[in-house]
């Protein structure tokens, strides 16, 4: 048997046995339901709050960059109109003013991306706590991701309920 169809009678075999699996647990009265994470994340107050003031610090480092950009250009300006030495010299300060704004752009975009990929996972984290108690409180056996199910009743959708719960928490630490 060729590799690509072995992986295809898996699938196939896998499906099967996962709905008929699923079809057990719900004749035995198990609740099931799923979760679109993407939009929880999107949706949830925080990751909006976390986007905007993320948002404000780099236009606060885009205006401290541009004031590095202005300030190059202006000895730009002023080295054409020099003779050759002092054109030299006047150049050289003009690239250690290149290589700090450089490292500048390095460092701002590094931190930011720490910060925001730092939120991210503390945000995951959370989300993931409330779904696990969102479950444990309404009696659910499992909840997915929906990106996983290859079917999915709208019935069973709890996405929703859960960035109504995670809001809702959001709002009550604010205060």
């Amino acid at each position: 048997m060729k590799r690509g169809l072995r992986w295809t009678v898996f699938a196939i075999v896998a499906i099967f046995v996962g709905a008929f699996g699923f079809s057990e647990a719900q004749a035995a009265g198990e609740k099931i339901g799923y979760v679109d994470l993407a939009r929880v994340f999107d949706e949830y107050s925080k990751t909006k709050d976390f986007d905007k003031s993320l948002e404000s610090k780099g236009a606060a480092k885009q205006g401290d960059r541009d004031k590095m950009v202005a300030e190059i250009k202006k000895l730009r300006d002023e080295a054409e109109l020099l003779s050759a030495k002092p054109k030299d010299e006047k150049q050289a300060v003009i690239d250690e003013k290149i290589k700090a704004l450089q490292d500048f752009d390095r460092t701002t975009r590094d931190g930011l991306r720490k910060e925001r990929d730092g939120m991210v996972r503390d945000i995951l984290k959370e989300i993931e706590v409330v779904i696990q108690d969102f479950g444990k409180s309404q009696g659910y056996s499992f909840i997915f991701n929906d990106r996983v199910l290859v079917y999915k009743s709208e019935g069973s959708d709890l996405t929703v309920q859960v960035i109504k719960v995670l809001n809702d928490n959001y709002a009550t630490k604010k205060k």
